[in-house]
């Protein structure tokens, strides 16, 4: 398939004015049912951008060998998480899927292969912050998978194949969070908004700097930037995400940065807006 042939298979997705991008600190899976600046955050972004025909989310928690894209009709609900109340366990976004999204995605993405997965669904990181932007589960959202063996410019690089699909009225996220040290999470204080410890507010402070300078190479090379960056980022699940998002800018589009708060001590709920 070559993308000549792409407008027929989405035919559905008419051309739209370009639609922002977003990345969402989607921190704990308690912010799916608690009421809190955060969510209030990802409810207000939501009003300022149009309304997506179709959303494509890159969420930390599906971390694949190779890439994956979901292609089925109906993505089921995946609680990925344990421990936590009854009622979390027993929330549904019941958003339909996109199977022609799916194709469109993995057409643009060549020559990476992209598997069309029918397994998976919408894990947390996807649908505990959309079910803010768009309660109604109204529109239709697949998953992008991360890839684990390949490197951040990898990942920044494919994100940029992407730039087709904005056009046509799809929202594109990646979700995860940018400082995520759970082994180090204060609980005593995992509600004290504000607080972290020293060396994730640098971590914060130098990677805010980075994204609104445009120093997307720092963040795309973050292992090589100290002991309080690896620390912060002890795992690349999480951060690859806003590697991704930052991918899909063009030069001159806007960016700007909410929920900007440290949680715990070492998490941070700093999300980003794209265009």
């Amino acid at each position: 398939m070559n993308i000549q042939d792409l407008s027929s298979i989405s035919d559905r997705f008419q051309e739209t004015e370009k639609m922002p991008v977003l990345f969402l600190g989607h921190g704990s899976p308690m912010n799916a049912i608690e009421e809190n600046q955060f969510v209030q955050g990802f409810r207000k972004i939501s009003k300022e951008i149009p309304k997506p025909n179709a959303i494509l989310c890159i969420s930390a928690h599906w971390f694949t060998k190779g890439t994956f894209v979901t292609a089925m009709e109906m993505p089921k609900t995946i609680h990925d998480f344990y421990g936590f109340p009854k009622e979390l366990f027993e929330v549904q976004y019941p958003a339909k899927g996109s199977p022609e999204l799916a194709k469109e995605t993995a057409a643009l993405l060549a020559p990476t292969f992209v598997g069309e997965d029918h397994n998976w669904g919408l894990d947390h990181g996807a649908w505990s912050v959309i079910r803010h932007l768009y309660p109604n589960a109204d529109i239709p959202v697949i998953q992008l998978s991360i890839d684990y063996t390949k490197p951040p410019q990898f990942h920044f690089d494919l994100a940029s194949q992407l730039q087709k699909l904005r056009k046509k009225g799809i929202l594109i996220i990646g979700s995860g969070n940018i400082v995520h040290n759970l082994r180090l999470v204060d609980f005593r204080n995992i509600d004290t908004v504000g607080y972290g410890y020293d060396w994730a507010l640098e971590a914060r402070e130098k990677t805010n700097n980075w994204i609104l300078d445009g120093n997307f190479k720092n963040l795309i090379d973050y292992q090589k930037h100290g002991t309080f960056l690896q620390t912060a980022v002890p795992t690349p699940d999480h951060f690859l995400p806003l590697i991704y998002s930052l991918g899909l800018k063009e030069k001159s589009e806007e960016l700007s940065l909410f929920n900007d708060e440290l949680i715990g001590g070492s998490l941070s709920m700093t999300s980003v807006r794209i265009g």
